[in-house]
């Protein structure tokens, strides 16, 4: 017969040591990949995580986007008070005119109140600096965070990836003679 093979010269003890290096080398595939699963699955919940933030990104947004609203209209009454106070655009000394007729009380009055609406608005406007400043931080330190993850997910995917690949394309006496090589 043309199919018979002699299977005299395979030794039964040398033939189940093959196996047995076959199954561990299995086992131990499968449980570099379920390793790299968990991994994977890991670095993936944080990556969502991170992404939960932009809610309080939105948030910022719109409280920064509340703030300027607030600015913007805090600057038209400032520029109403002007108009008020220059008077008719031909007379250039109708803004002279309208002190000149205050009491000295009401004028002191009203330079400290005129100061106090000055510190107020630049500090203000320095908190909004500051704020701004370390939002840009904190996103850029997210972002940087976030494209660590995504580079580490990428990586290991291809990682799992290649296992499957050599796995499932490596002939079965392969992986056992691989094992026989000395570590070094």
């Amino acid at each position: 017969m043309v199919g018979d093979t002699d299977y005299s010269k395979y030794d039964l003890t040398h033939l189940q040591a093959e196996l047995e290096q076959e199954r561990e080398m299995k086992e131990m595939l499968e449980e570099s990949v379920s390793d790299l699963k968990s991994t994977m699955c890991e670095l993936q919940e944080r990556l969502h995580s991170v992404d939960g933030e932009g809610n309080e990104w939105k948030t910022r947004y719109e409280t920064q986007i509340e703030l300027n609203g607030q600015l913007e209209r805090q600057i038209s009454i400032v520029h109403e008070k002007l108009e008020d106070l220059r008077g008719n655009p031909m007379d250039r000394l109708a803004s002279i005119r309208s002190y000149d007729d205050m009491p000295v009380d009401t004028l002191r009055q009203r330079l400290k109140l005129l100061t106090n609406e000055t510190s107020d608005l630049q500090s203000q406007l320095m908190d909004c600096r500051f704020r701004i400043e370390q939002e840009g931080k904190a996103f850029h330190k997210t972002y940087d965070e976030r494209r660590a993850y995504l580079s580490e997910i990428a990586k290991l995917s291809s990682t799992l990836e290649a296992n499957r690949r050599q796995y499932s394309t490596q002939p079965q006496g392969a992986l056992g003679r691989k094992q026989k090589r000395p570590v070094r």
